[in-house]
């Protein structure tokens, strides 16, 4: 697998929290332009990429709290969206503010600057939304300062 691109943004560490006004560049080889074209008639896009820090942080742990709150379940690494994991792959989906040429300016990219970029898919509500989903309510307490 081979990178695609690079995120730019202010967020020189890693952070649990704060992501929803982090607006990013992402810069994708320019090679690759023309694969971006028609994307900017999307409102969201959905952006994969490697988690490049996350192996100096920690060994991966199958089992763990989620942020290390002991206010949070143990649970499964598949069962969190963590960064310490056996392939640190990131997705996120994010709003497209706008593209320019190989750059795309999204807002709430929880990727920190300098991060690798995987792919760029658009946001397609029939693939990626679903009605009604069930998560646990540890769900929701984790994320009420994430964005």
């Amino acid at each position: 697998m081979e990178w695609i691109g690079v995120v730019y943004n202010d967020v020189k560490e890693p952070t649990d929290e704060g992501w929803g006004a982090v607006v990013s560049e992402v810069v994708l080889d320019e090679t690759l332009t023309d694969g971006l074209d028609g994307i900017q008639d999307f409102s969201h896009v959905l952006i994969l990429y490697w988690m490049h820090r996350a192996a100096e942080a920690e060994p991966v742990r199958m089992r763990r709290r989620p942020q290390g709150r002991l206010d949070m379940p143990e649970v499964g690494v598949f069962a969190q969206r963590a960064r310490h994991r056996p392939n640190p792959i990131g997705v996120t989906a994010v709003k497209l503010l706008r593209r320019e040429k190989n750059r795309l300016f999204v807002q709430g990219l929880d990727a920190i600057n300098g991060t690798p970029v995987l792919d760029v898919k658009p946001y397609v509500a029939q693939f990626d939304a679903v009605d009604s989903p069930r998560v646990p309510e540890w769900v929701n307490r984790l994320m009420e300062r994430y964005f």
